[in-house]
């Protein structure tokens, strides 16, 4: 088994394959080894098929910039063939017949995927707790919530499992767990990588798939060979200059950045401790020659989260009638009350709810264009809090318990207008969508947004802050990625008080 596995990342494993140092079958029984013995402890791979992976390994993976690197897939979006995929429910089991389409690039790189990382039902929550498949730990300290959705995939890499894992962000799901787990996550432009064959667009554009890794330089890379528009794809943006790859190995220009320090989301209290990372951070990008100004988005935030669940709920709702229309009503029969409740609500809502919502999206998209016509890009914490325990976010049991009685006591009412004027929703959900109150812009905005690693709390937990970039500018957010991480602004990974 090959010892020194941990201390590289994906670029520099696949060299050492290339120069057969090492085997792509040593670097599995290395990956195997890390998952055997902490996987246990985390929880954060759900599936595995090891066997399948040795016996790529000895066929002989593309030889792409990932050579032979192991690697894990976020089991929601990213349809591996002829594996099972559950998007994190107890009902759902479906077998993936065909690859996505960002599958079959991240394949074509050489990666030697072994497994599927654990998520909440259909991404829905910002902690990976779900009824399925348990928790999963956060890996500096157990009990702790890992972030979500893509928190298996977060804890994989954290821990040394793997040097990076796929994962996907539709209100904060990459960036949410990076922060929360102390690793680089970036969400990529609207319409850079890849959604289907299967579908266009999830969430009406804001979801995006990508990777979190460990270093800026795997992330840019793997970027470089997924992006890109696929047929049918409903979002076409021009190709970088160079390679991401390029930019994250080279200085940025002297830049103006926005200090965005209040939250999205109202009665939202940021974190004393993330205040202090938030201040430190703007302090090192100014000792690098750039400029940071305090400067604020003229976003509406009463209205600003409601749009965004009106959108979230109605896609609910679809992804439920679709699983049955084209998998079978075995597959919908045991959802969690979360995923319920927002379909309840998905399906009460009209037509015009929806166009009123996407107007609300559009008006946050014009008034952070307005702002990035001035600054470069934009400096916030990822999430206004360290991981919190387990049991905090998911709704509690009378939560749960008063969401499903509305929807029999309010038979033949407008259960959604309802719900939004009586103040429940804002009540039940501000608890999730209060930690989203920076990750949001991002994602109804389309924008190019990245997770830093660049604090620790007293209690050993990491704090993660965020740069969002202007639409399609994924190169200057990498170059900044990159130029902190090579002045040694990253905190350490959590793998290192494992080995």
């Amino acid at each position: 088994m090959f010892k020194e596995y941990t201390q590289y990342d994906g670029l520099a494993l696949a060299a050492l394959v290339n120069t057969r140092e090492v085997s792509a079958k040593e670097l599995l029984d290395a990956a195997v080894y890390q998952a055997n013995q902490l996987n246990p402890k985390l929880n954060a791979i759900v599936h595995r098929f090891d066997e399948r992976a040795y016996a790529a390994a000895q066929a002989g993976l593309p030889a792409g910039v990932f050579n032979g690197v192991p690697y894990l897939l976020k089991d929601l979006s990213f349809h591996f063939a002829d594996e099972p995929i559950t998007m994190g429910s107890r009902s759902v089991n479906i077998m993936s017949k065909n690859d996505s389409e960002i599958v079959k690039r991240m394949k074509a790189t050489g990666v030697n995927t072994f497994g599927k990382t654990n998520t909440p039902e259909f991404g829905l929550i910002i902690t990976t707790e779900p009824k399925a498949h348990g928790v999963t730990h956060n890996p500096f300290k157990k009990g702790y919530s890992s972030g979500g959705s893509s928190g298996g995939s977060a804890a994989a890499v954290a821990s040394g499992i793997v040097p990076m894992a796929g994962a996907g962000d539709g209100g904060g799901s990459i960036r949410f767990p990076a922060a929360w787990c102390g690793t680089f996550g970036l969400k990529p432009s609207r319409g850079r990588n890849p959604m289907g064959p299967l579908f266009g667009e999830s969430w009406d554009g804001a979801v995006a798939d990508h990777v979190i890794t460990r270093s800026v330089r795997d992330s840019a890379a793997m970027l470089d060979a997924t992006s890109g528009a696929e047929i049918g794809a409903p979002y076409v943006i021009a190709p970088p200059k160079g390679t991401f790859l390029e930019a994250a190995m080279r200085a940025p220009r002297q830049l103006t950045i926005a200090l965005h320090q209040q939250p999205l989301v109202a009665n939202t209290v940021v974190d004393k401790e993330v205040i202090v990372v938030l201040e430190k951070t703007a302090k090192q990008l100014e000792a690098m020659g750039h400029r940071v100004i305090p400067a604020e988005p003229n976003i509406n935030i009463e209205q600003f989260w409601q749009d965004f669940l009106v959108v979230v709920c109605a896609h609910t709702a679809f992804t439920i009638d679709n699983i049955e229309r084209c998998y079978g009503t075995q597959h919908i029969q045991n959802l969690e009350p979360q995923t319920y409740n927002m379909a309840m609500l998905g399906r009460s809502l009209s037509a015009v709810d929806l166009a009123h919502a996407k107007h609300g999206w559009h008006d946050s998209q014009y008034q952070t264009g307005l702002l990035l016509e001035t600054y470069d890009m934009i400096l916030c914490p990822t999430v206004p809090t360290p991981a919190v325990k387990h049991g905090v976010l998911p709704p509690s049991r009378m939560d749960e318990m008063l969401m499903r009685s509305a929807g029999f006591l309010n038979k033949g009412m407008d259960m959604g207008k309802y719900a939004f004027s009586s103040g429940m929703i804002e009540k039940l959900s501000s608890p999730v969508l209060g930690k989203m109150c920076f990750t949001l812009l991002g994602n109804i905005t389309g924008l190019p947004a990245m997770s830093l690693p660049v604090g620790m709390s007293k209690k050993g937990l990491p704090i993660g802050m965020q740069l969002i970039g202007r639409m399609n500018d994924e190169t200057t957010l990498l170059s900044v990625a990159g130029e902190m991480e090579r002045a040694g602004l990253f905190t350490k990974l959590a793998f290192e008080k494992y080995s």
